[in-house]
């Protein structure tokens, strides 16, 4: 069974980027606008991987983020944002919360990389069957 990925993000070209490059990399990728859209796809459909934009409208990162690690706590958690953390309290919270922390400039190859790295890579699982 294809690995599960929940994409949240209110930019569409991110949403459409990651369901396209990742779905043709054997994923199944569901993507969601809004927190509750969000909600909806993950109380229906468990994710392998939530890959969430802190400074998403409607919501506060913080809260959105609480939320999903109550409902799945063993689920990765990617935060893939244009905020910028520095170093400081507000960094650590967060990295203590996600399992992953990228910025949007990174390029989609290191994205894909940390996705392999967080839930395996379906295209070499295929071949090991």
């Amino acid at each position: 069974m294809k690995k599960h990925i929940l994409s949240v993000d209110d930019e569409q070209d991110i949403r459409e980027l990651l369901q396209e490059s990742l779905g043709m990399r054997g994923y199944r990728v569901s993507t969601a606008a809004t927190p509750d859209e969000a909600r909806k796809i993950a109380k229906a459909d468990r994710p392998d991987l939530i890959i969430l934009d802190f400074q998403i409208e409607e919501s506060d990162g913080f809260v959105l983020i609480d939320e999903f690690r109550k409902l799945y706590p063993n689920t990765p958690l990617m935060l893939l944002t244009g905020a910028v953390f520095g170093k400081g309290a507000v960094r650590e919270v967060i990295e203590k919360k996600v399992a992953s922390y990228l910025d949007k400039t990174a390029s989609l190859a290191q994205i894909i990389d940390e996705i392999h790295r967080l839930i395996g890579d379906p295209e070499a699982e295929g071949a090991k069957n």
